[in-house]
């Protein structure tokens, strides 16, 4: 087995930076938001964990079940030799991918991206020994700003998996796609996970579970500002909301204040008033159509060559070229 490497690109303090900036622009905003990336502390990864379980959470599984039945599709019209993935966490839905371009001969590459060095240290060793014929090359950086920091090639694959383009708004989506045709080489490969527009009677339920677990996921955000940035949030003082906004064609969460608060944040020396049924925003999970996303690849420079849903139309595994 070769030692697998790893380039890292944020320094211990970049969290604690970006934290403190969403926050104040997020707090002082006249319509509130947090940015969900800070849903996840270990707590929160655990009861996101908790929700993939959840019978009415179908996103993950039934991306699962499409790598499990398409990935020697993928493997084959990529013909990659290098999968990258991003914010790839356990790494767990990529060993399909990495099994299916192993078995088609290509396979010589993994380059596992996360802002989690240590998660990101854990899961590139478990694939090291697991695949010991392959280089291992781990990027600790964001996805939004080190896309330049992959490691190059011109037969790589790079996934972006489990709907997480669908957390950005659609000029940060923009963004986000140029700088993929940017990093890419024409003829290499995008992998996107993508949930489609469906019936708000079965979408919703998937973000706002008869458990409860969703909306402890939710506050869970509170919990991290007052551990973090010395905040008073009362959590339980929230109610969950979760609404299918048919204009945007998005699931919004949010935080309501069941009675007026005045919270104070000692690390940002920042006092922020809330009124009783104000909201703040947390995450915003788009929903989308295939000629949609079709012509938001296109106008990045990317191809869609292939796509491959579920029965129920739910889901979609989507493959683009560079162009």
């Amino acid at each position: 087995m070769t030692a697998p490497t790893l380039d890292v690109h944020l320094s211990p303090d970049d969290a604690g930076v970006a934290l403190r900036e969403d926050a104040r622009d997020g707090l002082t905003a006249t319509d509130k938001w947090l940015a969900p990336k800070w849903f996840y502390d270990a707590r929160g990864s655990d009861l996101f964990e908790d929700i993939t379980r959840l019978p009415e959470y179908y996103p993950t599984r039934t991306e699962k079940a499409l790598l499990q039945a398409h990935a020697g599709d993928i493997a084959r019209a990529s013909g990659a030799d290098t999968l990258v993935e991003l914010g790839s966490g356990s790494s767990e839905k990529t060993r399909l991918l990495l099994d299916a371009l192993r078995d088609g001969g290509t396979l010589r590459r993994y380059v596992p991206q996360d802002v989690s060095q240590s998660a990101l240290e854990a899961a590139a060793r478990e694939v090291a020994r697991e695949y010991p014929e392959i280089q291992v090359h781990g990027v600790v950086g964001d996805f939004t700003r080190h896309l330049g920091e992959l490691p190059g090639g011109d037969h790589r694959l790079l996934a972006f998996l489990g709907g997480t383009l669908g957390n950005l708004i659609p000029a940060e989506r923009a963004d986000f796609l140029a700088s993929v045709r940017a990093t890419l080489v024409a003829g290499e490969h995008l992998l996107l996970g993508v949930g489609l527009v469906i019936d708000p009677a079965v979408l919703v339920p998937a973000y706002d579970d008869a458990a409860g677990v969703t909306a402890e996921f939710n506050r869970n955000v509170l919990h991290v500002l007052n551990r973090e940035l010395g905040a008073d949030f009362e959590p339980e003082a929230f109610e969950h909301v979760a609404r299918w906004n048919a204009e945007d064609e998005w699931i919004e969460m949010r935080l309501r204040a069941s009675r007026a608060m005045h919270v104070r944040l000692d690390s940002l020396d920042l006092e922020v008033d809330l009124a009783e049924g104000e909201e703040i925003r947390t995450e915003v999970s788009a929903k989308f159509r295939l000629d949609g996303i079709s012509a938001e690849l296109e106008r990045a420079g990317l191809e869609l060559t292939s796509h491959w849903t579920d029965a129920d139309d739910r889901f979609a595994l989507l493959l683009a070229t560079a162009v």
